[in-house]
């Protein structure tokens, strides 16, 4: 693999991970989510499901990117496959109920509901192509899966933008819907659509 796309790899596996053990702390009882969530008119109980759906697609996504697992384990690959697929489905539908619910505004309805549909759209396709023997597909959906379900990490990295902007935190907020995940799908395309002698590298 090219050394530039294994160190991206790992940063990504280590906030992706971080990501995952800072949203499964919402399964503890006791734990308090941030106002901005709690005051969610669907939060319970879709929140916790949102939270340990998402928590496993981060980690289990992640590990599906292995080649060294995909090669020699083809089994365990599509077993954690499987996982993965209803962690996404599980935690779009979730997520879109949470967007309906939102205390922010349509805009933040609209953002997180529109990732929600492409979370489980872009997933359902990559299960589908993989069923259909189309592994190159199924592997660029993945992909673009996987870009969407990072979303959970870029809107923590957002997020402060919110509390220290000049604006309504209401319109921050519904601007970070957008901004979570839109770029993430732009550059996954553009990691779909790269060079032949960057890819070349790779094994």
């Amino acid at each position: 693999m090219h050394p530039i796309a294994r160190s991206l790899r790992y940063g990504v596996a280590l906030l992706a991970a971080a990501i995952a053990l800072y949203a499964l702390r919402y399964l503890a009882p006791g734990v308090q989510a941030p106002p901005v969530i709690q005051a969610n008119a669907y939060r319970a109980p879709w929140l916790v499901i949102h939270a340990a759906a998402g928590a496993g697609a981060l980690l289990f996504g992640t590990i599906q990117f292995s080649t060294r697992l995909r090669a020699r384990f083809p089994k365990a690959h599509r077993r954690l496959g499987r996982v993965y697929v209803a962690a996404c489905m599980v935690g779009g539908l979730a997520g879109l109920v949470l967007a309906a619910g939102a205390s922010t505004g349509s805009a933040s309805t609209i953002g997180f509901g529109a990732l929600a549909l492409a979370w489980i759209g872009t997933t359902g396709l990559a299960w589908r192509r993989a069923l259909q023997g189309r592994f190159g597909a199924h592997r660029a959906w993945m992909v673009r899966s996987f870009a969407l379900t990072l979303s959970a990490v870029t809107l923590r990295l957002y997020l402060p933008l919110a509390f220290v902007l000049p604006f309504p935190f209401a319109a921050s907020y519904g601007a970070i819907a957008f901004l979570c995940w839109v770029p993430n799908l732009l550059l996954a395309e553009l990691w779909l659509r790269r060079p032949p002698l960057f890819a070349s590298s790779e094994r």
